[in-house]
This record gives C-alpha cells, sequence and structure tokens, in this order.
C-alpha cells in the first residue's frame, strides 16, 4: 500500500525509472526469446504426435496459440522474471542495506524508498505485459517453424488457422493480468531487499527468498486471476 500511495506522488523519479525498465524489461528479452522458442517448437512436437491419432491435426496451430497467449506465455513470464529480476532486485537492495548505502541516500535528503522501492516496482508492472507478448508471439513463431518444417505448409496458412479462432478476451485479460505479476515480483523482492540484515548471510538469504516467494506468490494468484477472468470474460 505505501508504494500504491507513493507512485502517484512528487517527486516522480522518471529517471531512474526509465533506467529499471531498461534493466528489468530489455535485458530480459533475450531470456523470454529464446524460452519462447523453444516452448513453441515442444509443444507442436508434443501436440502434434496426440492429435494426429485423432485426425485433428488441422487444429494444432489454434491449439498452440490459445495455450500460449491464455495460460503459457504469462505464467512462464512471470517465472522467468521472478527468477531474473526478484533475485538481482533482493540482492542489490539487501547489499545497500547492509553496507548502509540505502542511510547515506537518506543523510543526503533523499527519500531511499521512493528513489530503490517505487522505481523498482512501477518498473516490474509495466516491463511484465511487454515481455508476455513477446513470449506469446515468440512461443507462437516456434510452433510455426516446427509446423512448416514438418508439414511443409506455408506461413500464411498457419497463421490463418492460429489466429482465427482467435478474440480480444484471449489477448487482453491474460496480458494485463501481468501487470499484477510484476507488482509481485517487485514489492516481494524490494521488500525482503531493503529490509534485510546480517551482513553477506542477510544479502544471500534476501536473493534466495525473493526468487522463491515470488514463484510461489505468483502462482497462487494466477489461480486468483484465471477465475476472475473466466467470470468477466465467459466466453
Amino acid at each position: 500500500m505505501r508504494v500504491v500511495r507513493n507512485i502517484f506522488r512528487a517527486p516522480f523519479e522518471m529517471e531512474e525509472t526509465g533506467r529499471q525498465i531498461v534493466e528489468i524489461g530489455s535485458r530480459s528479452v533475450p531470456l523470454i526469446a529464446a524460452c519462447g522458442l523453444a516452448i513453441g517448437v515442444v509443444m507442436s512436437l508434443h501436440t502434434r504426435a496426440s492429435m494426429t491419432r485423432f485426425g485433428a491435426a488441422s487444429m494444432i496451430p489454434a491449439v498452440l496459440t490459445i495455450a500460449m497467449f491464455r495460460e503459457l506465455g504469462p505464467l512462464v513470464t512471470g517465472l522467468l522474471v521472478s527468477g531474473r529480476v526478484g533475485a538481482g532486485i533482493g540482492a542489490e537492495l539487501a547489499g545497500m542495506r547492509v553496507t548502509e548505502q540505502i542511510d547515506a541516500l537518506e543523510s543526503l535528503g533523499v527519500d531511499s524508498f521512493k528513489y530503490l522501492v517505487v522505481t523498482r516496482v512501477a518498473a516490474c508492472v509495466v516491463a511484465l505485459p511487454v515481455l508476455t507478448m513477446v513470449m506469446d508471439f515468440m512461443g507462437s513463431a516456434g510452433g510455426m517453424f516446427s509446423e512448416m518444417a514438418v508439414t511443409h505448409s506455408s506461413a500464411q496458412l498457419y497463421i490463418h488457422r492460429a489466429f482465427k479462432s482467435m478474440v480480444w478476451s484471449d489477448y487482453i485479460p491474460t496480458t494485463l493480468k501481468t501487470a499484477v505479476f510484476g507488482l509481485l515480483i517487485g514489492t516481494i523482492s524490494c521488500f525482503l531487499g531493503y529490509t534485510a540484515s546480517q551482513g553477506a548471510k542477510g544479502v544471500g538469504r534476501a536473493s534466495t527468498r525473493s526468487v522463491v516467494l515470488s514463484s510461489l506468490v505468483l502462482i497462487l494468484f494466477n489461480i486468483i486471476l484465471v477465475k476472475l477472468t473466466m467470470f468477466w470474460f465467459p466466453s
């Protein structure tokens, strides 16, 4: 609640927020893109083995796309970011706390909470939906490349079959829910790092707990958000 309250109050640390968006978002793109591509290829191979038995091979593009956009893309992106970014935020802030750098900032009249915590949480909220879209489309691209290699079908045919049954309720709610994932990852990691103690041991503990707790809470909240999405968008 303190983060939400301070994010709308001046001064707005736009420069630091932008730097964090680059650190959290841009530098995570190669990891997200590579994982998305690999997931798309693997899903295509496994799905084809099952769907071919029932004569439903033509539905593979639609199945892969719906699975990626509705659930796999958002969840896997959240877990990857919690591993890469959560550990980094927890370790960075914990290191600043135990070496008294945060106390030094406050002695200079800087609001350390707003400068260090609010900016990182805001960057996570902004970056997660964008990274999710990268994961979704790279997963679809991986499935397309795999199907083209196996069936020698055209990219145009695959794209037509993949997206003809998709509606806006398959895109928007599942992508926007990752902003909640970003809020969870940012607040948990920042809290554990900002309140760390016990020197180097505390830094390692904050880093590990950030990843574990962020991942667990993210999975639990994902269940709630999926139920809410199905309630609001029953189609």
